[in-house]
């Protein structure tokens, strides 16, 4: 069995590789090629704490997985990240485990190119601001990953604490060749962005209707049992895409979406007119229809995506001669 450290996998995982090749494993869950059974989690309530296993095979990459993640919302502004993670890669063709790699690093890499395919499919094409609430993993994941697939000029980044948003402004522009500066609120970094991606451990929307600027894009990659990212308004108003409206749907005990199960539950959006990122891909749904349409991506994360990202580290590893076999 190859072993590959976090490090490991942050040197070899391409990002814009990922991107593309995201796009055929969505179209895959969508067309229900993927074999992506609903995933299990065991609770941890003392500290809101869970452990989820999530497999998956996906055939256009040939790769069949699976995750173990802790998710503990409380380490939030702490020097241990909130999601956790190991993945083991199995042969689809034997079942035999080939590879053990850090989940960790593909879980952010991937979320992030997950919402660029997103914006690639649905925001804008002049789209040139770009809005970043929050200031931890996915916040950095995400400012690295949406201007490779916009032209993007400015980013503004936004959390609950100044200091936070002002070092990842610092961070990101020695690493972009664009405008990036710390602003003072989620408002002010909402207002007039043609793309938004939120990025927080919510209790409270921070995205909110009246802020945003018509044709905008949002994603929503934030979750929490009992809190919101997204206000009501916005899911009424927009174009909601998901990665698979099965597991966004789900029951929250099950992660499903607080963002659009309790809208759903009360009327305000329908489950038939939320469509999927793999039926983008494919043509059988309809993306943006016009300029001024408002377009939210809400992700709950699937199992597709980190098999693809792991088939990707894994074969680099193996041009590159990278990590350590290990014998079980």
């Amino acid at each position: 069995m190859l072993v590959l450290t976090g490090e490991e996998v942050a040197a070899l995982l391409d990002l814009d590789e990922l991107i593309d090749a995201l796009a055929p494993a969505m179209a895959d869950l969508s067309g229900q090629r993927a074999s992506v059974p609903d995933r299990v989690g065991a609770v941890v309530p003392e500290v809101d704490g869970r452990l989820m296993a999530m497999p998956g095979y996906v055939p256009s990459q040939s790769s069949l997985v699976t995750k173990l993640v802790s998710v503990f919302p409380h380490n939030a502004g702490t020097g241990v990240p909130t999601h956790q993670a190991v993945i083991v890669v199995f042969d689809p063709a034997t079942g035999t485990p080939v590879a053990l790699l850090d989940g960790t690093v593909i879980t952010a890499v991937r979320t992030g190119a997950c919402s660029a395919l997103s914006v690639r499919l649905l925001a804008p094409p002049d789209a040139s601001v770009l809005a970043i609430l929050g200031t931890g993993v996915q916040a950095r994941s995400h400012a690295r990953a949406v201007p490779r697939v916009a032209q993007v000029r400015e980013i503004r980044i936004a959390g609950r604490h100044w200091p936070r948003a002002e070092a990842l402004a610092i961070d990101v522009q020695k690493e972009l060749d664009v405008e990036v500066r710390a602003v003072g609120s989620y408002r002010e970094a909402v207002d007039g962005a043609d793309i938004v991606c939120a990025a927080t451990h919510p209790t409270d929307p921070v995205v909110r209707r009246e802020w945003l600027h018509p044709g905008v894009h949002v994603t929503s990659v934030g979750w929490a049992p009992d809190g919101r990212e997204v206000d009501d308004a916005t899911v009424a108003d927009a174009l909601v895409c998901v990665e698979s409206r099965r597991m966004a749907l789900a029951p929250v005990t099950a992660a499903g979406s607080v963002d659009l199960v309790e809208p759903l539950r009360r009327g305000v959006v329908a489950e038939e007119d939320i469509v999927e990122l793999g039926e983008l891909v494919a043509g059988t749904r309809a993306g943006r229809v016009s300029t001024d349409q408002i377009t939210l991506y809400k992700s709950v994360g699937v199992a597709v995506q980190d098999a693809t990202a792991a088939t990707l580290v894994l074969a680099a590893a193996h041009r590159a001669g990278a990590g350590r076999e290990l014998a079980l």
